[in-house]
């Protein structure tokens, strides 16, 4: 019996020494997403997207770090949409769970507070989503951040170029604007959309507001309605904007709805059960009508793995991924200090989303606008337009 038990022991010694030999070192990459809250699908394609960009590449070894190929393991956390949510879970990330990289968070509000951790624990943090300048610029002296970069443009190009866009190709001058005070992206690119406008020669008509959570906007486009617009601008996340279509046409409202990236989940396009919104305008980071050569492979990738194709947060957060992993191959190493240097060096990269220009010190990327309508319930390309 003595000699069974010893005999026993040696073997689960010696197969968790073996274990412990074969075991390969991982790149740990955090994902800060916002899975539930307000804009759960929002978190939900961040989260997919970085899985099949993980999923790829460790179906070849993984990362290639000096010859040697480590896989990669995604650390993910549900900051919920919010703020103070956001903060503690990048500085779980980083402080507990050691990443070596943070994707995320997508959403301004959550990415702003996000950045201020991950400046100070100095950590690579890539918003795949986040448009508004203060992501990645400090607040106080209005210089880039060491650690914080974005794989998207700013709404500080963006929402210009849908203003020019509305007034010299769909010939508006007209506009009213209704948007959620309380949320930060928002808000950004409501006033951002009024400067643009009347600077262009457009004349903003109403500027109406709403809060998180609000689902009755009769009061505010009964307002709208009185000033007779050609257009109404929605910076709204995809679960508002619906809603307002529908109470604004049941109040007989004919203008048409102009929106902007928060517009591109197609989550949206399922609320619509009415189809308000076909004819309208937003612009966007992505098109699965591209024809960029990766485009395809990528669709073709997601829509095999979750049955569905991927919208622009998808997209943005692969480039990010491929971004990190980029940055994390050219330091050679995981240490941070290593990997932020690396990131600083890229200035040049193509991705499914297009072509990024990080000019020295920028830590936006130069890259053009997206211009898509509603048509007949789905998505379509109309144009780009060029920084």
């Amino acid at each position: 019996m003595k000699k069974i038990l010893f005999c026993c022991f040696v073997g689960l010694f010696l197969a968790v020494l073996t274990s412990c030999h074969t075991a390969k070192p991982s790149i740990k990459i955090g994902i800060n997403a916002e899975l539930t809250g307000e804009t759960p699908a929002v978190g939900t394609s961040c989260v997919n997207a970085a899985k099949l960009f993980a999923d790829e590449a460790n179906k070849t070894g993984g990362i290639d770090m000096g010859g040697v190929k480590m896989p990669i393991a995604l650390v993910t956390g549900d900051n919920a949409g919010k703020a103070d949510q956001a903060a503690l879970v990048t500085q779980r990330l980083i402080s507990q769970s050691d990443v070596a990289v943070m994707i995320g968070p997508n959403v301004s509000s959550c990415a702003i507070p996000a950045a201020e951790i991950a400046e100070g624990l100095n950590c690579l943090m890539l918003s795949p989503w986040s448009t508004n300048p203060r992501t990645t610029r400090d607040t106080t002296t209005g210089a880039f951040k060491k650690n914080v970069y974005r794989a998207c443009f700013t709404e500080a190009f963006e929402v210009p170029a849908l203003a020019a866009f509305a007034l010299r190709d769909l010939h508006f001058s007209k506009a009213a604007v209704l948007y959620d005070m309380s949320s930060e992206a928002p808000n950004n690119g409501a006033h951002q959309f009024q400067e643009s406008f009347t600077k262009d020669g457009g004349q903003i008509v109403a500027m109406e507001t709403y809060t998180t959570g609000d689902r009755d906007f009769s009061a505010q486009l009964t307002k709208i309605k009185a000033t007779n617009p050609d257009v109404i601008f929605l910076p709204a996340y995809y679960n508002d904007v619906p809603l307002i279509a529908q109470q604004a046409r049941r109040l007989g409202i004919g203008a048409a709805f102009l929106g902007n990236n928060t517009w591109s989940t197609p989550e949206m396009l399922a609320l619509d059960t009415e189809h308000n919104l076909n004819g309208s305008y937003f612009s966007n980071h992505f098109s699965t009508q591209s024809t960029l050569p990766a485009v395809a492979t990528f669709l073709a990738a997601y829509q095999k793995k979750y049955g569905q194709a991927p919208d622009d947060i998808a997209a943005l957060t692969y480039d990010a991924m491929s971004l990190a992993t980029e940055a994390i191959q050219k330091a050679g190493s995981l240490d941070r200090k290593k990997i932020l240097e690396a990131m600083a060096k890229i200035h040049q990269f193509r991705g499914v989303t297009g072509q990024f220009e990080y000019t020295a010190g920028n830590h936006d990327p130069a890259k053009s606008v997206v211009i898509l309508t509603v048509k007949d319930g789905a998505f379509a390309y109309v144009t780009e337009v060029e920084p």
